[in-house]
């Protein structure tokens, strides 16, 4: 695990520089959310000015890859392990649920098949919301469609309820009260 953090911190290292000059030159880092850029949501850009960038990142990507795959089986399933169970927490959070970390990881490891100690049975929610998430994070290249959408709404809110109250599943929202934002 020690190799795993190492890694990823030598490599987060080699990106940062390049986060900063592309803060320098566009000024979007400052911005919360996408719809605050100007001419949202009409976007123009220039490739040419990001291709630098853009190679540099590539680079230590491949680079990043390349150490993961010398770490081994067993790191690397216990690095995916560690990303999805965080991606999951903080998704959570965002939500305003908060969920138990150790449920969360038994039930990704199950799906994936990572053999762990000590595995834990899970609550539908959280059993929802890591289907929703292997499915986003293993299965990245697979269209986006409405059906998936519907299906991750689904699998989310199995009983339509988000606690106590009633959530739109399996269809797009028809007015603002359907949707729901919490702020921490």
């Amino acid at each position: 695990m020690r190799r795993i953090i190492k890694t990823i911190s030598a490599n987060h290292a080699e990106i940062s520089p390049l986060f900063a000059t592309l803060n320098k030159k566009h000024s979007i880092m400052n911005l919360r959310y996408i719809h605050q850029l100007k001419g949202w949501p009409h976007f123009q850009w220039d490739a040419g000015a990001f291709a630098d960038l853009l190679a540099g990142v590539r680079y230590r990507q491949g680079r990043l890859l390349g150490s993961m795959e010398g770490l081994g089986c067993n790191l690397q399933d216990e690095a995916t392990l560690q990303t999805i169970t965080i991606d999951v927490l903080k998704s959570s959070e965002i939500e305003g649920e908060y969920l138990n970390r150790d449920q969360i990881r038994s039930s990704i490891a199950r799906r994936l098949g990572i053999e762990v100690a000590g595995l834990i049975p899970s609550d539908r929610n959280v059993e929802g919301i890591v289907e929703m998430m292997i499915d986003a994070t293993q299965h990245y290249d697979r269209p986006l469609t409405t059906d998936r959408l519907f299906g991750w709404q689904a699998s989310m809110f199995p009983t339509g309820y988000n606690g106590m109250y009633k959530v739109v599943v399996g269809a797009w929202r028809k007015n603002a009260k359907d949707a729901w934002v919490f702020i921490k």
